[in-house]
């Protein structure tokens, strides 16, 4: 079986900020991560992207906030899902767009 797109998603918050969601099923992990999904879950301002999650291959499962990246512990869809609402929430509180 080959992978299976779980959600794609794209949500417009104004005239210049929107959130994509993206996440498959994949037969086989994305080295270095051990679970079978993967996954790109991005907030992008004025064209920039300010927080973003993701499991790119040879980097395994990380985030984005702002220039900075770390390590993301990856635990199931849901929480990943709800941690990158989150931190979207919290840049945007941070930054005047609540």
């Amino acid at each position: 079986m080959g992978a299976m797109l779980l959600i794609r998603r794209r949500v417009v918050f104004g005239n210049r900020d929107f959130a994509e969601l993206v996440v498959w099923r994949v037969p086989e992990p994305v080295p270095p991560s051990t679970h079978g999904f993967k996954y790109r879950l991005v907030y992008i301002v004025e064209g920039r992207r300010v927080v973003g999650f993701d499991n790119e291959r040879g980097k395994g499962d990380h985030l984005h906030l702002g220039d900075q990246e770390q390590p993301y512990a990856f635990s199931d869809v849901e929480t990943l899902v709800a941690d990158f609402l989150g931190a979207v929430a919290d840049w945007r509180a941070e930054n005047g767009k609540a």
